[in-house]
């Protein structure tokens, strides 16, 4: 199997392709990566170096790629922060390519745009893009519970709202909703909960809250890629929720173990699919 990766880049951490990449390939995944950014470290530090590619720049990579052949053997196209409208242009283009050379390619979006806390930290006309364009093209969609309140419109807090919120955009286009970092009102306290929704139904998993603070940046982009590589070799949704879940919290717990920032991905490469931990889907 093969996917096409279009994220940011970092030299120093795991966040975007330096999080996506890696775990995919791991699962036994061929990727190829096109960088967005390609910086020293992630925004969170007081500094960084490096350069923004622009729209141009990428959609030239993708040029070459389909020059290989490569998009009528690619089995699913995964994006993540998009830093400007201009790309995701691109992105949408790069699709409908995909699709045109392989139909049953998928594709699977992270809408990421903000967090609870942090706010909105992308430009002015991403959040229209990702609700506009992106979603009613993506498959699968993987928001985090602040920019499902974005794209649905709603402030889902309980389990139930959140479902509905989830279930009102598969008209919209997806065909999952895999809703992360989610701690819905009513819940056992000290859980962090992912919630996944189709048409066929909706599945819950639930795992200890790890003391991690501040909680390292990459999670959301590792956990994407997680249940999109799990998906592709299962084409199983509560198999995939399960074994993300399992995935990332065994990444977090490797992470707190060693004291560090950064998320240890390479030091729990091994148990990825095979954790310490593992969690069940609970249908709902």
């Amino acid at each position: 199997m093969n996917v096409i990766s279009i994220q940011s880049h970092v030299a120093y951490g795991h966040v975007g392709n330096a999080a996506a990449v890696f775990v995919l390939q791991r699962l036994g995944i061929e990727v190829w990566p096109v960088h967005t950014v390609q910086f020293s470290n992630h925004t969170g530090y007081p500094d960084w170096q490096g350069e923004v590619f622009s729209a141009a720049h990428i959609a030239s990579l993708i040029d070459g790629l389909a020059a290989r052949g490569a998009l009528a053997r690619c089995d699913a196209l995964l994006t993540g922060y998009v830093g400007d409208p201009a790309l995701g242009a691109v992105i949408v283009e790069a699709t409908a390519r995909l699709r045109a050379a392989n139909p049953r390619a998928i594709y699977a979006c992270d809408p990421v745009m903000g967090d609870h806390g942090k706010g909105l930290f992308v430009r002015e006309g991403v959040p229209a893009f990702m609700a506009e364009e992106a979603m009613p093209a993506a498959d699968i969609l993987t928001p985090n519970l602040f920019e499902l309140e974005i794209l649905s419109g709603a402030r889902p807090r309980s389990l139930q709202e959140v479902r509905d919120a989830a279930a009102a955009l598969l008209p919209r286009g997806p065909k999952v909703v895999l809703v992360t970092s989610l701690s819905a009102q009513g819940n056992a306290a000290g859980e962090m909960e992912m919630l996944a929704v189709t048409a066929e139904g909706a599945w819950r998993v639930a795992s200890p809250r790890l003391p991690i603070e501040p909680p390292p940046n990459g999670a959301g982009d590792a956990v994407a890629a997680l249940f999109l590589g799990f998906y592709l070799k299962s084409r199983s949704v509560p198999q995939a929720l399960r074994a993300a879940a399992s995935a990332i919290f065994e990444i977090l717990q490797t992470t707190l173990d060693a004291g560090e920032e950064e998320l240890q991905i390479v030091a729990a490469q091994d148990r990825l699919e095979a954790p310490r931990r593992r969690f069940t889907a609970t249908p709902l």
